[in-house]
């Protein structure tokens, strides 16, 4: 089997930050964001790598800024070893393909989800209230029925544990109304650009969230965009409204897991090669389907 990137430091460059799957690099004026192979569930940080994982996420996240640029600018530089600083040229190795060179961004501090299916948390709040997000829907919906407009439903991004669904006007209240507008109003542009494409290619976009930061005082997409692990992702010729539709992303680690008598709490228990090589190619046909690439 392919091997893993699970792990990543190097040496002569001041470590930014380490998340669940990126470990960011700081370069002075830029950012180096490296997307390991890792996947987590349950909040979890698996012992278990996914091969080609990271490359599937860095990969598309970049093809998605290159086309969606002109709806609102983004922190990509490069994905091109070539086109990096020569520091960062000799560690190619390791870094091509799942590396992004990115602008440095006053980031926000809300998730900005945007949904075109009533499925998950939405599902279940609206079974209870009829609401997602305190948002009002008409009645009669069924499980991962196509909402009759993508709805906007952002959240605070928590600095532990999971983020909090804010209404609109208290994300207006926090980062002020004209600003929050403009966030809302982007991110349900960049959505229905995006699903558009990927109906097209048989993958429907049931939801997705997105980041924003500031920079040179200009809202700017940062982070990842539209990727099986920030978004949810179903085929197309397997869609029925009324259950759970298969997906494209870590639904099936999160479906082995239930499996087990694991309790949810760290360690997390380590995947079997079966489990990790179907994650693998479902990643990767994700990849495949909306850009009409292989991943080399």
């Amino acid at each position: 089997m392919k091997t893993t990137l699970t792990q990543l430091d190097l040496p002569g460059l001041p470590k930014f930050r380490s998340g669940k799957v990126r470990e960011v690099f700081d370069l002075g004026d830029s950012l180096l964001l490296v997307a390991t192979d890792r996947i987590s569930a349950f909040d979890c940080i698996l012992p278990t790598g996914i091969p080609d994982k990271g490359a599937v996420l860095n990969r598309l996240s970049a093809w998605w800024f290159e086309r969606l640029r002109h709806i609102v600018p983004n922190h990509m530089i490069s994905i091109e070893p070539s086109e990096w600083p020569a520091a960062l040229q000799a560690r190619a190795d390791v870094l091509r393909g799942r590396a992004m060179l990115a602008r440095k961004a006053q980031a926000l501090p809300v998730e900005c989800v945007v949904r075109g299916y009533l499925v998950g948390s939405g599902w279940k709040e609206y079974r209870e209230k009829g609401t997602v997000c305190g948002l009002q829907l008409r009645a009669g919906y069924r499980p991962a029925d196509r909402l009759d407009e993508p709805i906007f439903t952002p959240a605070h991004k928590a600095e532990t544990g999971h983020d909090e669904n804010i209404s609109f006007e208290e994300m207006g209240r926090r980062i002020g109304a004209t600003l929050a507008a403009r966030l809302r109003d982007a991110s349900l542009a960049l959505y229905r650009e995006a699903a558009a494409h990927a109906l097209r290619c048989g993958i429907i976009i049931a939801d997705t969230k997105f980041e924003f930061g500031i920079v040179g005082g200009e809202v700017t997409l940062i982070d990842e965009a539209l990727t099986p692990d920030s978004s949810r992702f179903w085929p197309a010729d397997r869609y029925a409204p009324g259950g759970n539709p298969p997906s494209f992303d870590k639904q099936y680690v999160r479906d082995y897991l239930e499996s087990l008598a694991w309790d949810k709490t760290p360690p997390a228990p380590p995947l079997p090669a079966e489990v990790v090589e179907r994650t693998r190619e479902k990643y990767r046909e994700a990849y495949r389907r909306i850009t009409g690439r292989e991943l080399d």
